[in-house]
């Protein structure tokens, strides 16, 4: 046998790092931590590696935190601080309820539309089933929140147990607003009830905001316009805003990392200095992956990198290796097979798109596909592994050692 064959494929790593505090020199910490777990594991660094750090780290060194006193504040002078049309927002108390907090405390009157049966990541309010029982057309019908009740009655999220619509209704309430609860899936709809909107959908935000502007509302919003520029020296995020932030306490939250492709662009050179290898970094958050279980939609974040080397800009360029053993070498097995689809492989030539042999693959973003597999390795509890070492990801049947 060929001493040089590799025998296996990709490997994802969770590193290990210390706690990140506002200010640590992320990119030494992550360098570092990558060597010594490579040390101490006894694997080596190779070219074309990627090495993925979480975004939450990299807001937390960054101190991109903000008060839900400042969101109130940067609400109340973009919509007017009084009757606001809250629309779209998904169900969250990790991701949304702390920013809806702070909109509460910036209006007089919110006036809050969901989207049924589910919001925009899949948590559901209602079930399809249900909806076709009572007869409604979710695409044209406005419930108020009596019809709503009288048609579904409550009905708990089955991940966490909450009913959403009472806990948003209360939390509102909580901030010294009044609220007025309706359903429905059509931007237009909000302005039967207020010109000024703050559209909360994440990945059809700007459709949404281009019908408000056209159907004639005054003011509109989307996520992405709050803190997006500082408010009393906090933080914020120039192109996302709010989106793509968490809950960090009860009155506070971080946001998506601001600017870090320097930090991806220094992570590499410290590596190439160290170790002679060019490798890849990213930063990722959420995973693009959907649950088939509970319908939810992993991405919550406006994208899933912000940040990454230019390595990993496009798409995979791939052959499916069983479209050619049942079709171009289907008459052939053994060595045979092995070294027709081999030199298929050395031989491929630029863009495979359209070509029948490469059917089947994934044309999506290298940084979409990696930053899930990163995602699902680090895991979003104590797993304490918020960096990840990808290998092998761009090796293909033919590559060696």
């Amino acid at each position: 046998m060929d001493t040089k064959e590799r025998r296996t494929g990709t490997v994802s790593r969770g590193i290990r790092c210390p706690i990140i505090r506002q200010g640590d020199d992320l990119a030494a910490i992550v360098t570092d931590s990558v060597l010594e777990a490579a040390k101490a594991e006894g694997f080596g660094i190779k070219d074309r590696d990627v090495i993925s750090v979480t975004e939450s780290i990299v807001a937390r060194s960054q101190g991109n935190y903000a008060s839900v006193d400042d969101i109130a504040e940067d609400v109340r002078t973009k919509l007017g601080g009084e009757t606001i049309g809250v629309i779209f927002p998904i169900l969250s108390r990790n991701r949304f309820a702390i920013c809806l907090r702070g909109i509460a405390k910036g209006a007089k009157k919110i006036v809050l539309m969901l989207s049924y049966p589910s919001d925009e990541v899949g948590n559901e309010l209602v079930g399809l089933d249900k909806i076709d029982e009572a007869g409604i057309n979710p695409y044209s019908d406005v419930l108020t929140l009596e019809r709503y009740r009288e048609l579904f009655g409550v009905i708990r999220h089955p991940f966490t147990g909450v009913d959403y619509v009472e806990y948003y209704g209360d939390l509102i309430r909580e901030c010294g607003a009044e609220v007025e609860i309706i359903f429905a899936n059509q931007p237009k709809t909000i302005l039967n009830y207020t010109k000024n909107v703050l559209t909360c959908d994440i990945h059809t935000r700007n459709r949404t905001k281009k019908i408000l502007k056209e159907a004639g509302a005054e003011v509109v919003c989307g996520l992405d316009d709050i803190l997006n520029a500082p408010v009393n020296g906090s933080g914020c995020n120039e192109r996302y805003g709010l989106l793509g932030s968490n809950k960090s306490t009860e009155d506070k939250i971080k946001l998506f990392p601001r600017e870090c492709r320097p930090l991806v662009l220094d992570i590499q050179e410290r590596i190439l200095k160290a170790t002679g290898k060019h490798v890849e970094v990213m930063v990722y958050g959420d995973g693009a992956f959907k649950d088939p279980q509970g319908k939810i939609w992993e991405l919550a974040d406006p994208v899933v990198s912000p940040a990454f080397t230019d390595g990993l800009i496009g798409t995979p360029n791939e052959l499916k290796l069983k479209y050619l053993a049942d079709n171009d070498f289907k008459d052939l097995s053994g060595e045979a097979l092995k070294e027709a689809i081999s030199n298929s492989i050395r031989q491929k030539n630029g863009s495979l798109v359209g070509n029948m042999a490469s059917q089947g693959t994934t044309p999506r973003q290298l940084t979409d596909l990696i930053g899930s597999l990163c995602d699902l390795t680090s895991g979003s509890g104590d797993k304490g592994t918020p960096v990840v070492l990808v290998q092998g990801y761009f090796d293909n049947y033919v590559s060696e050692n």
